[in-house]
């Protein structure tokens, strides 16, 4: 199946958020989840199954200040 992330289209296997996410090395901990106009709550991350044309934005956050 054909999913969109961050803009790129990706082929995956069928697999959960969770899933994808360890698969190309991304702490969940670290990043927001935006699946198709929704923000996904990271308790959903392991349990939500991605589907073709879903469309999806990976947020990292990033620490800093003066």
């Amino acid at each position: 199946m054909e999913i969109t992330v961050n803009g790129e289209k990706t082929a995956i296997d069928a697999m959960s958020v969770l899933s994808f996410l360890q698969k190309i090395e991304i702490d969940p901990k670290r990043v927001a989840v935006e699946l198709n106009l929704d923000i996904l709550p990271k308790a959903d991350y392991g349990t939500t199954m991605l589907k073709d044309g879903d469309q999806m934005e990976i947020v990292h956050f990033v620490g800093g200040g003066r």
